[in-house]
């Protein structure tokens, strides 16, 4: 039996708003309920819910020592991105877990960042469909220039909610 989403009722009511509004809600919803992306100042800028793009601005309070964006805040966007996905698309029954995170960092990041992670029709399908389980959701992170300067596995699990 299917149990209703909160998160993605919620969505589906915000992507009948108006373009320029939508994510704006998004994000400041997802700013408030995860406290750190609110302190980063990521935002949602595109999704179809089963797809999303997050961005961070490089700017001083998220960058490392030689002035581009700390990879702490990298993996932020990717792990952020890849967890709205996997939200909105799982029964309200369930509970979404990061499982594990692999990052590679293969070069120097300039400028802006941004994440988008993307489920496939068959993810979905095992998301709302199987009572537990895990996946790799796909995710791109790239920088201002359009160079990917990190490798992220973003690797995903589910588990009923416990019922008390």
């Amino acid at each position: 039996m299917f149990v209703a989403n909160p998160l993605r009722t919620f969505a589906d009511s915000v992507m009948k708003k108006p373009l320029w509004l939508r994510f704006k809600i998004l994000t400041w919803v997802f700013r408030y309920k995860v406290k750190l992306v609110g302190t980063c100042r990521v935002e949602i800028i595109d999704t179809d819910l089963k797809s999303a793009t997050f961005f961070v601005k490089n700017r001083k309070k998220v960058q490392n020592h030689i002035g581009s964006v700390h990879a702490a805040t990298m993996a932020l966007i990717a792990e952020s991105a890849t967890g709205f996905v996997v939200g909105v698309n799982l029964p309200g029954d369930k509970l979404p877990l990061i499982k594990s995170m692999n990052l590679k960092y293969v070069k120097r990041a300039y400028g802006d960042m941004q994440a988008v992670a993307t489920l496939t029709d068959e993810q979905i399908h095992i998301l709302k469909s199987e009572p537990k389980g895990d996946f790799l959701v796909s995710v791109k992170v790239t920088d201002e220039s359009g160079n990917e300067p990190v490798i992220a596995e973003m690797h995903w699990a589910w588990v009923e909610k416990d019922k008390k």
